[in-house]
């Protein structure tokens, strides 16, 4: 099976974790995708974000996690590495491994994103169900809530 190199990123403002309804996958996810060739997963978590938010962010991680060296360079900790199975009508079945990083953005964002919402860690706690573009309630999957919750606490211990 063909296994692809992708990176996610949470992206976290006052409390808030933006998602869109991701009409392929049929789910609420956050920003991400594929890792291009002479990518390291930081950038491409930055660019992804900058590609579908139209903002620049930083990735937030725990500094902990980091050694204590001067080279070589390190990249930023993912909050994990999830291997996922997608089934694309192009493409046929194949993996992600999918590094998950949690980010916030460089500046003030108080304006609203065509396509996405603000989600509160209530509402991911409360399992919460959003409106999708065809009208239905559906909450996010169970891995976005609890790494939507995992990135707002990075960003609000770290950040």
């Amino acid at each position: 099976m063909d296994r692809h190199f992708t990176a996610t990123g949470f992206v976290c403002f006052e409390g808030l974790v933006a998602l869109h309804w991701h009409s392929k996958v049929k789910a609420w996810l956050p920003p991400g995708g594929h890792i291009m060739n002479n990518e390291d997963p930081e950038q491409a978590v930055i660019r992804e974000i900058k590609e579908e938010l139209g903002i620049d962010v930083v990735v937030v991680s725990d500094p902990s996690n980091k050694i204590q060296i001067k080279y070589p360079k390190q990249v930023s900790t993912p909050i994990t590495i999830m291997i996922e199975d997608i089934q694309d009508p192009s493409e046929g079945l194949h993996q992600h491994i999918d590094m998950i990083y949690a980010c916030k953005p460089k500046m003030d964002i108080s304006d609203a994103f065509d396509g996405w919402i603000w989600v509160g860690i209530e509402d991911l706690i409360k399992e919460k169900s959003f409106i999708t573009p065809s009208g239905e309630l559906i909450p996010p999957p169970e891995d976005v809530k609890v790494l939507g919750k995992r990135s707002l606490d990075l960003v609000r211990k770290f950040g």
